[in-house]
């Protein structure tokens, strides 16, 4: 039987996971949520630290502002009728110069195509940040998150592409006004639609 034949089992093989143990700054602690009942994927880059203290996905500032601009309360985020959240790298992959690692590569090569195999339902994927974008638009994304987030259209019905939520693009957010007064207001229409 294939380690990978159920969901159950998928979630239980990617729990044990230490691909990259050798690459983190604490033991494996992988955070994700899927289910085969989810319309929405959101794929985001890896569990910052008080994600993985906690070991609840978008525990944080991010989640925060993620939520405000798809317009769900905590618990319609974290209810897996609605959300699977599956970053691109399952566990905190520790602290760079300016922000958090990169995701380890190895996440994504081996677990992203299994999960989406159990995600039958899904109707729209949340591509947040450049890595879920490269990985999932492969040649069609532009040469600059900005201007993959400006064509946000091309990637439509599919795929939403957003900036990373993080308080530190504050300052993108700033220069780049359009996000919050176009792409959000369809983005909200757009989840609401797929929820109710």
């Amino acid at each position: 039987m294939n380690q990978f034949s159920t969901i159950k089992a998928l979630k239980k093989n990617i729990k044990v996971c230490t691909l990259c143990v050798d690459y983190l700054p604490y033991q494996p602690r992988p955070v994700f949520s899927f289910s085969a009942k989810s319309k929405i994927l959101i794929v985001g880059q890896a569990p910052g630290i008080k994600v993985h203290k906690s070991g609840i996905p978008w525990n944080d500032a991010s989640g925060d502002r993620l939520r405000k601009w798809i317009q769900v309360s905590k618990d319609q985020f974290y209810d897996t009728k609605y959300f699977s959240i599956v970053p691109m790298a399952f566990c905190y992959p520790g602290k760079g110069k300016s922000g958090d690692l990169a995701p380890r590569p190895e996440c994504a090569e081996k677990w992203m195509e299994p999960i989406l195999d159990k995600l039958p339902q899904r109707k729209l994927t949340l591509l947040i940040g450049q890595y879920s974008q490269d990985w999932f638009l492969k040649g069609t994304k532009k040469n600059t998150l900005t201007e993959t987030v400006k064509n946000w259209q091309e990637y439509q019905p599919e795929y939403f592409v957003l900036p990373h939520p993080s308080p530190r693009n504050n300052i993108w957010l700033k220069k780049n006004p359009w996000f919050e007064k176009k792409l959000v207001p369809k983005l909200k229409k757009k989840i609401k639609e797929l929820m109710f």
